[in-house]
């Protein structure tokens, strides 16, 4: 036998990872005592456990404390007592804590990656060279975020105390994501691990203990979903992290509705993977093979859709089939392990489930001729082909090692496709055509984009989705934001608007010919559908004018007309502040006509007026001003790529005007969403509305493009509804009474739309703090793009 014969006939022994460590630590805790609260070990109040147990043999691991709501008010007792201190320590003293968690953390590696791998049920080589040093690479740098804290964001000042929900995943590395900026930002926090995986946040418990966390600072609560629910509900509670499924996103969503608390959620995804013609097709089939079977394709990032150009699509399919079959399916403690088992038997039914739904809808499901362990929770590597884009495996999230695979002709064809879901969390794309690549990267709905490469991920670098992908981001200088909380200039509570009873008639001498305000629609002035009108009084209770009262349709063809207004968003940032600009000149041509309108419906006296008025014009320059120069970060993670941080418009956004200062607030709002490239919908101040309808004329002598903003009058908390209902609205921003806010907030759940809302509480619209980067930010989905350099 020579040499190449003796190599082909090679094969891979066991070579198992040793376990007695992470053994002797299990059988050496008492986990019914396993709540850490207050620095301290305790027993649920009720006494109740919960068991979990090793994926891979079904065997049971431990019965683990199960938080209830009275452990949940007692970790949020200690954790708002341990605030004010914490919050005053210097970012240096922070620093100093955080790099002491990872110090420890590297100490206690091999643990930490055993442990999960025995709870979690994923590759050792995974949890090994993966997830635990990039959890350790998490709390190092953001030592240095929490030290330079007051120098990169001298406005803003932590959230408070933290609930944190993390799913079963990655059981470590998503605490690591969640702890690390809320502990440098000044945060102190509750942490609910997931109830299938919550040893390795046990352990982590055990290391704040040891690092000199004080007492209260982290508190972490194993439970089942009640625990988790309590934390969404609980009053002392000033934001919630949470990382987990879709649906659930939009319950936590509605429960916080109106309470005031911040909100990130980073959830599911149907992430697709590009693999273009003059790709490196074996290049493409590793990624793929981290793409989707990385963890058992339980990854809410997984490239789970694979869109192949139709000229190489049958020969990459072969290639994919080829290499699946070479996978190895077994203990995951094994080092030589490809997959390892789903997380438990009702993730495992699930899968089972949905590829048979797959295939009665015509997929044509193929599995490698492979082994599967006689205990255990395992699933094949599966392959979907002829899967039609309706088609379950297409459409919804399997969790598992699925992947369906579609072709494409032409590009604009394969970013329908990909665009072709309600998520948007990641995408990969394959080309050794880097401007072909740049081209596609830009137009996929998606919050992450990996070039010619896949998973990659980093503590400097923010992830986080689009659409029912959630919102907010993790990692970087964007995570840290969702920690921190900038003093808005508030002011009193909003009431309800009410109809004043109009006195009189108005000014009956006027010799001027009667004007009928219309809604303005697509770039034209139209009748409202219902053909009915609102009367609007002047601040003498004397009729000044009407306008159109507004319905659900109209809010539906201003929206349709939005959608259809690409070209504003496509402009480049100086074409559309030369726009704004010439918007600006032409108000300013215009301002004593406005002055003397503002006067008559306000009562505010002619200087105020003019004030107003000025300063409106003058924020409208600024915001034309930062257009282009409001722009993303280039990021160089540990590794040969940059990560380019693009700020992308939101899309189509709804914007609904209070009353007060009803011509700056409109123009505070209105300018820098369109600044950002968005199409706005705009529902005008329910009392004053005639400022909103006399900009009309402003508005079409601009140079504004049809559909870049439009007016819709009317009734401000039923069009503020329509909106929120709206699954074609992208994002929403609502100065409104606490009832109408809290409203918009809830209904905005249906397609986890980005929701703003002042609270039910006024705006000093006259602040500078209005005419910073407050609504700039808002404006912009930030998506992190990953370009590979060298050989």
């Amino acid at each position: 036998m020579n040499i190449l014969e003796r190599y082909a006939a090679m094969d891979y022994d066991a070579a198992p990872e040793a376990r007695n460590e992470a053994d002797a630590w299990v059988a050496g805790r008492d986990f019914s005592t396993s709540l850490f609260i207050g620095g301290a070990w305790r027993a649920a109040a009720s006494g109740a456990t919960f068991a979990t147990h090793e994926p891979a043999t079904g065997k049971l691991l431990a019965s683990v404390s199960d938080a209830s709501t009275a452990d949940i008010d007692a970790a949020v007792s200690a954790a708002a007592k341990a605030l004010p201190k914490w919050r005053a320590r210097s970012g240096y003293e922070r620093a100093k804590v955080l790099y002491a968690i990872g110090r420890a953390m590297q100490r206690h590696q091999r643990l930490f990656a055993v442990l999960e791998s025995i709870d979690n049920g994923k590759p050792i080589r995974e949890s090994r060279d993966i997830d635990v040093p990039l959890a350790i690479r998490h709390f190092i740098h953001h030592a240095g975020w929490a030290q330079a804290l007051t120098r990169e964001f001298p406005d803003r000042k932590p959230v408070g105390v933290v609930g944190q929900i993390i799913p079963w995943n990655f059981p470590l590395l998503m605490l690591a994501w969640k702890i690390a900026p809320a502990l440098a930002a000044g945060c102190t926090l509750v942490l609910k691990p997931a109830e299938y995986t919550p040893l390795t946040a046990i352990l982590f418990a055990e290391v704040c203990q040891r690092a000199g966390v004080p007492k209260g600072v982290v508190n972490i609560v194993p439970g089942g979903p009640a625990a988790g629910e309590a934390i969404v509900n609980h009053p002392g509670v000033q934001k919630i992290a949470f990382t987990g499924s879709s649906e659930v996103g939009k319950i936590i969503r509605k429960a916080t509705a109106g309470t005031g608390k911040k909100l990130s959620l980073e959830l599911g995804g149907k992430s697709a993977f590009l693999v273009f013609e003059d790709a490196d097709l074996d290049s493409a089939v590793e990624g793929l093979v981290d793409g989707i079977w990385f963890n058992q394709g339980q990854v809410c990032c997984a490239g789970s859709r694979l869109l192949a150009q139709e000229s190489v699509a049958e020969a990459f399919f072969a290639k994919v089939k080829t290499r699946m079959s070479r996978l190895r399916v077994g203990n995951p403690l094994d080092k030589n392990t490809d997959i390892g088992p789903l997380v438990n038997r009702v993730q495992l039914e699930r899968v089972r489930g949905m590829v048979a739904e797959g295939a009665s809808q015509g997929a044509e499901c193929w599995q490698p001729d492979c082994a599967l362990p006689a205990s255990g929770h395992f699933y094949p590597p599966t392959l979907a082909t002829s899967v039609a884009p309706a088609n379950i495996l297409a459409q919804e999230e399997v969790f598992g090692p699925v992947l369906a695979a579609m072709s494409f002709r032409s590009t604009e064809e394969a970013i329908e496709l990909a665009n072709n879901t309600r998520y948007g969390l990641a995408a990969s794309v394959w080309s050794e055509n880097v401007n072909l690549a740049l081209h596609v990267a830009p137009q996929l709905k998606a919050g992450v984009v990996w070039i010619n490469g896949t998973n990659m991920l980093d503590a400097a670098c923010g992830f986080g989705g689009f659409r029912e992908s959630g919102f907010g981001r993790e990692g970087g200088r964007e995570g840290m934001l969702e920690y921190l909380v900038e003093d808005l200039p508030l002011g009193a509570t909003i009431k309800p608007t009410s109809r004043p009873k109009i006195a009189g008639d108005g000014d009956t001498e006027s010799p001027a010919i009667d004007r009928t305000a219309k809604l303005f629609i697509g770039g034209k002035q139209v009748r409202p559908d219902g053909n009915y009108s609102l009367a609007v009084a002047d601040a003498k209770a004397r009729l000044a004018g009407e306008v159109g009262l507004g319905n659900r349709k109209d809010i539906r063809d201003a929206v349709a007309a939005a959608r259809k207004g690409t070209a504003w968003s496509e402009a480049t940032g100086y074409n559309r502040s030369q726009v704004l600009y010439y918007l600006a000149e032409n108000l300013a041509a215009r301002a004593d006509e406005f002055t003397r309108r503002l006067a008559r419906l306000t009562g505010s006296n002619a200087k105020a007026a003019a004030e107003e008025v000025e300063l409106s014009i003058e924020r409208l320059f600024y915001f034309a001003g930062m257009a282009d120069k409001y722009e993303g970060r280039v990021h160089a993670p540990p590794s040969r790529t940059v990560t380019l941080a693009l700020n992308e418009p939101v899309g189509v956004l709804g914007i609904v005007c209070g009353d007060d200062a009803p011509l700056l607030g409109l123009i505070s709002l209105c300018a820098p969403a369109l600044a950002m490239g968005n199409r706005v919908v705009l529902v005008p101040s329910e009392r004053h509305p005639l400022l909103a309808t006399d900009l009309y004329q402003v508005i079409e002598t601009s140079d504004l493009p049809a559909g870049a903003i439009n007016i819709v009058t009317g009734k401000s908390a039923e069009l503020a509804a329509v909106l929120a209902r709206h699954d074609d609205v992208d994002g929403l921003w609502c100065v409104a009474d606490a009832d109408s806010c809290k409203q918009a907030e809830a209904e905005s759940a249906g397609n986890l739309k980005r929701v703003w809302t002042s609270g039910g509480r006024k705006v000093d619209w006259r602040s500078d703090l209005v005419a910073g980067d407050t609504f700039l930010r808002r404006a912009v989905e930030i998506k992190n793009v990953w370009v590979p350099y060298g050989d």
